[in-house]
């Protein structure tokens, strides 16, 4: 039987059913329905997912679930949760979700329980950064350690970073918070600046790196090794400010970095799936381990979900849907992402990489090239009215129809409370504009043309279970998609060939480079 999604039933019937569905405005599908809002939207403990202003209807959503049960979801949807090696391409099971359930659970790889291997690591990380926040354990000079600095990128990056900064917005003013950097870029400029405003007495270095050969991760290391020995009193011994998160110990070990300051990372973890694990170490020191282990709780709540609710019921299944619709259907490439929420600043990029990543991809799960449908959108997005003064102008009346996902929280923690209730109202504005427009034909520079199909999501409140279910919903909308799209989500080989590139012109090999980059090489190198 092909795995090719056109080729399935329900294929066929949502190419028929899209006909008539782009013929209609939303605004008539509210006329013709006044439960939609009802009946279009789900509540579960602490997040409400409305897509009545998505161009669906019942119809369209129950085609949507049939094609998912054509595609095999359910099956595929447990291999993962149960270990089975689903990244063939890299021979690996992808277990990121077995790094939130409870001790009691069993799962093994290669005849290994995992289980206590991960519940190990959490009581590593826990005495740690409890050792570190309590000022127990200290810098070479014996001063207390008041500044984290992780370094890493991609996955090894964006997830402690968004939720790093999620939770420094939401903080109680009797919260401790160690103050925490992440340095990404290879930019100098980048860990510079960082390096600049610290006191190498009182800093750790924590050092993500899967394989611990990562050129921009290890450049930037090696710089803040310098930095520390040439910062602290001679001939101290740097140890006490380096942290390793890492499976390749051996060579972490090479770098300098003490065994019993190296924290495991498993091959099935994928590195934009993977803040779960001791990557998120950095929001442990920060925050405390006790933030960390509610943030696990609230995607393990989500996983919950995503195994037993009914597909139609479903918050991340049909989220994925909706986008599959949209994507392959509607004919809409692109998605933006508007969180009406300054904690969610980095949102938009971290969706980008999990997203774009997993399934920016024109080789299906049996290797061949796709020729008939699309994959990933395009993602892009900004937090609150910061959006609205920048690309909302597109959005409103560009040539291109950009499906949207808003999201805000209920409840802010905010002193200022008007400045909540505006920024709520502008959220729920936007949504409404976009959907029925205005139609001014005597004023054709004020005509909005309306029918813009948007989700929104609202938390209750920005806590870490919130933040929890919130990003492990959209992992489970990637891998949901994926499964429509016949794709192995969990590789990722299209960053690679860039990297191999880099590492020839820095060894000045131009052997296989074009006019253009032996051009440019010119230029760079004789500056």
């Amino acid at each position: 039987m092909s795995n090719n999604p056109t080729d399935k039933k329900a294929w066929h019937k949502l190419k028929n059913l899209s006909l008539g569905v782009k013929k209609k405005h939303l605004n008539d599908l509210f006329k013709d329905d006044n439960n939609r809002f009802k009946e279009l939207s789900i509540q579960i403990d602490g997040l409400f997912f409305d897509y009545s202003k998505q161009r669906v209807t019942k119809e369209v959503v129950s085609n949507l679930c049939d094609l998912l049960k054509e595609c095999d979801f359910e099956n595929k949807r447990n291999a993962m949760f149960q270990g089975e090696v689903i990244n063939k391409t890299e021979s690996r099971a992808v277990l990121h979700t077995a790094l939130r359930r409870p001790i009691t659970d069993n799962i093994e790889v290669n005849g290994e329980s995992i289980i206590p291997i991960i519940h190990d690591t959490l009581k590593k990380i826990q005495n740690f950064s409890d050792s570190v926040r309590s000022g127990h354990y200290k810098g070479a000079t014996g001063k207390e350690i008041k500044n984290i600095v992780s370094i890493g990128i991609g996955g090894s990056d964006l997830g402690p970073r968004l939720v790093s900064k999620a939770l420094c917005l939401s903080a109680n003013k009797n919260d401790q918070i160690i103050h925490t950097e992440f340095v990404s870029n290879i930019d100098g400029d980048d860990i510079q600046k960082v390096l600049s405003t610290h006191n190498a007495e009182e800093t750790l270095f924590i050092i993500i790196s899967k394989s611990f050969k990562t050129q921009e991760t290890l450049t930037n290391a090696l710089t803040a090794r310098q930095w520390l020995q040439d910062n602290l009193p001679n001939k101290t011994n740097i140890d006490q400010h380096f942290i390793a998160v890492s499976s390749n110990i051996e060579v972490a070990e090479k770098f300098g970095i003490d065994r019993n300051n190296i924290f495991s990372m498993w091959d099935w973890v994928n590195g934009r799936f993977s803040l779960w694990s001791a990557v998120g170490l950095s929001i442990c020191l920060q925050h405390g381990f006790k933030k960390f282990e509610q943030l696990l709780q609230g995607a393990y709540i989500m996983d919950q979900h995503f195994l037993n609710a009914p597909l139609d019921k479903n918050i991340p299944v049909l989220m994925a849907l909706i986008g599959i619709w949209n994507r392959n259907f509607l004919n809409l490439p692109y998605l933006a992402i508007l969180p009406y929420a300054q904690n969610l600043l980095y949102f938009p990029a971290y969706l980008q990489q999990l997203e774009m990543e997993s399934n920016g991809k024109n080789i299906d799960y049996e290797g061949k090239k796709i020729t008939d449908y699309n994959t990933s959108p395009i993602l892009f997005g900004e937090v609150g009215t910061n959006g609205q003064h920048s690309f909302y102008q597109l959005l409103h009346q560009g040539s291109e129809t950009i499906p949207c996902d808003f999201i805000g929280v209920l409840n802010s923690e905010t002193e200022l409370p008007h400045h909540h209730n505006l920024l709520l109202n502008h959220m729920m504005a936007q949504s409404q504009a976009m959907m029925q427009g205005q139609h001014t034909p005597d004023q054709p520079y004020n005509y909005f043309e309306g029918n813009k199909p948007s989700s929104t999501l609202l938390m209750d409140k920005m806590t870490p279970h919130n933040l929890g279910q919130l990003i492990a919903l959209y992992e489970h909308k990637t891998f949901t998609q994926g499964v429509i799209w016949n794709l192995n989500s969990f590789d990722q080989f299209g960053v690679e060939l860039g990297k191999q590139l880099s590492e020839k012109l820095e060894k000045q090999d131009l052997s296989e480079a074009d006019s253009s980059t032996k051009g440019l090489y010119s230029l760079i190198h004789k500056r």
